[in-house]
């Protein structure tokens, strides 16, 4: 089950990042698009208060987060945290919603995300056509992967519960199986009390005629 989800977790990523790189080749051109699979990034928050309509350090980021080492995660994701609360403008707040989205990182929440996109996507005319996409994009990829979550979490529950209910039953099955033993250990018991009464009473019998005979 674990190594299922984790793989739609990544296919799933894999076709969203998929679909925003077409995105962006259609709207800034093929040669941004090259450095962004390079995963070239900016070092600082001030590149997000740019141009609207570059989203390259969004991708860049996302990917670094997916598959970055755990230093360069943590640095990315930190910076993204502290940008979003200190100066939560549109752009600093799609950057760390986008954080939180991205699997494969400690502070990825894709709770957390769904909310931010949600409340960005819910005043539009702050966001540039290819923000709006990208939030959209993601915002849906969040959803599924809740949804998938959620399901797998049913499905564990119904197994604990289906072995719990098995272990009830076999357990029943034993108590009642051990209940049908004791009461033929006390049969038996019962019975040979009866047969050794009646030995007891024919040799009795025995004798007394045996003396008579005498």
């Amino acid at each position: 089950m674990h190594n299922t989800s984790s793989s739609v977790k990544c296919l799933t990523h894999g076709r969203s990042l998929c679909a925003v790189l077409a995105l962006v080749a259609l709207t800034a051109g093929c040669t941004h698009v090259d450095d962004w699979l390079r995963g070239e990034r900016s070092g600082t928050s001030d590149t997000f208060s740019g141009e609207a309509g570059d989203v390259a350090p969004y991708i860049g980021e996302m990917s670094q987060l997916a598959s970055g080492d755990p230093a360069t995660q943590a640095e990315i994701y930190a910076d993204a945290a502290a940008a979003a609360r200190l100066t939560p403008d549109t752009g600093s707040r799609l950057r760390f919603a986008l954080a939180l989205a991205t699997p494969g990182h400690p502070g990825s929440d894709p709770d957390l995300a769904q909310n931010i996109l949600r409340e960005l996507l819910s005043e539009p005319e702050l966001l540039t056509p290819i923000e709006r996409s990208l939030a959209t994009i993601h915002l849906g990829e969040v959803e599924e992967r809740l949804t998938l979550n959620a399901e797998a979490r049913r499905l564990r529950l119904a197994s604990a519960r289906a072995s719990d209910s098995e272990d009830e039953a076999t357990a029943e099955r034993i108590a009642s199986i051990e209940s049908e033993n004791r009461q033929l250990r006390q049969s038996l018991a019962e019975a040979q009390e009866k047969l050794d009464a009646i030995t007891s009473i024919e040799r009795s019998i025995r004798e007394q005629t045996d003396n008579g005979q005498q």
